[in-house]
């Protein structure tokens, strides 16, 4: 538990939402969005690190944690729907400002739709990016490997393909669900234990874990396959972008990225040589990552995007 953490509940729609807060509510707000099937609770190491520089806000997703879950059906769990809670989230508790955003793995994707609507313009100060990309970028990315193959985009994009198998299962009926309710959610823990070489007491998984992961799977069946299939050419960030890349990450190639300057004007790449959980495996050096950029884009070190249609890219110095 972070010191001097206080939880709320918030309205938004169909569910309520747990948060949580630390910190003093009139210094910047960094809003940390959890992955697949993690909990607010993955980034108290991260968030315990930043407490007293920052104020530092964490939710459970709708279905997952202490949130509430809707009807288990593709409408509820729409990114659509998803930018609705983040807005709920706001509203309550960043009320000073630009709020600097924060995702990993599911959350990063989130954070991708954020940073690119138009309904943030405004309400986003930076967002910084990990193991997670944004559907549609994936999409266009995927698009223009297999329009114009050679050997090495072929190879990229059947890399990718092996590695993302677990979202062609989830996109099979109840049988993920069983799983995760069963056997599977009960050697998960020790599964990453033993793929992020955590010990025992850096991985503390929620007692909501397997429930989570179950209704988590309607994320994927919602959004994945609607977005590769019809990418939008749109998205492009309105906010200055951190991307963090962990070169171990088991389910995310750092090929991924390759074209995401046009999508990220304003675009800081990171390689961090470690797996996927880096909120769990390296806290320390995420947190100061994340409060460098932070302070670099506070200090207008970081330039802002421009607003124009079609921006010009320009990559922040690493």
């Amino acid at each position: 538990m972070i010191p001097g953490a206080v939880e709320h509940r918030v309205s938004a729609g169909d569910v309520e939402l747990a948060v949580v807060e630390a910190g003093d509510a009139t210094r910047p707000t960094l809003l940390f969005l959890h992955g697949y099937p993690d909990c607010k609770q993955v980034w108290e190491p991260v968030m315990g690190r930043l407490a007293d520089r920052y104020h530092v806000v964490a939710y459970d997703v709708r279905g997952a944690g202490q949130s509430t879950a809707p009807a288990p059906c593709t409408e509820n769990y729409l990114l659509e729907r998803l930018e609705d809670d983040l807005l709920a989230v706001l509203d309550a508790l960043a009320p000073y400002g630009p709020v600097h955003l924060v995702g990993h793995d599911w959350g990063s994707v989130q954070g991708w739709e954020f940073a690119t609507s138009p309904r943030l313009r405004g309400g986003l100060a930076s967002f910084t990016s990990i193991s997670g990309p944004g559907l549609d970028h994936f999409g266009l990315w995927l698009s223009s490997r297999l329009r114009r193959p050679t050997g090495r985009s072929l190879a990229q994009a059947a890399g990718q393909g092996l590695r993302s198998w677990y979202v062609y299962a989830f996109q099979v009926p109840r049988v993920p669900e069983l799983l995760w309710r069963g056997p599977l959610g009960r050697h998960w823990p020790a599964l990453r234990r033993a793929m992020e070489r955590l010990p025992v007491p850096d991985d503390r998984p929620s007692p909501t874990l397997a429930e989570d992961a179950a209704n988590g799977t309607w994320l994927y069946r919602a959004n994945v396959r609607p977005r590769l299939r019809h990418p939008r050419r749109d998205r492009i960030a309105t906010v200055p972008v951190q991307l963090v890349v962990p070169l171990r990450d088991p389910y995310l190639s750092p090929h991924l990225y390759d074209d995401l300057d046009q999508w990220a004007p304003v675009l800081r790449r990171r390689t961090v040589l470690a797996g996927h959980w880096l909120p769990l495996t390296r806290p320390e050096e995420l947190a100061g990552l994340i409060a460098d950029f932070v302070d670099e884009v506070r200090s207008g070190l970081v330039p802002s995007p421009t607003r124009s249609e079609n921006p010009a890219v320009r990559s922040v110095p690493r």
